[in-house]
């Protein structure tokens, strides 16, 4: 497992509308297994992803986890930076 940081200016809603969009059916095809305003849990292709975002003094700090898909987590933090 593998534990991710990024910080953004984007809301925390706008980096769990990318992280559904990225990591779910339109995107990679994960199944979102859990899902809430400030995080989204993705799991398939015998691993997972989850997306926490939340709001700090002037940034969204984005905080990720993953088993098997630390290529496409890191390309993520890439489109969300």
């Amino acid at each position: 497992m593998a534990s991710y940081r990024v910080e953004t200016k984007r809301t925390p809603e706008q980096v769990i509308e990318m992280a559904e969009a990225y990591f779910g059916p339109d995107g990679l095809a994960l199944d979102a297994v859990e899902q809430n305003p400030c995080c989204v849990y993705f799991e398939g292709g015998g691993g997972f992803v989850s997306v926490t975002a939340g709001t700090g003094a002037n940034e969204t700090t984005v905080d990720l986890e993953t088993r098997e898909w630390d290529y496409h987590v890191k390309q993520f933090m890439r489109a969300v930076a």
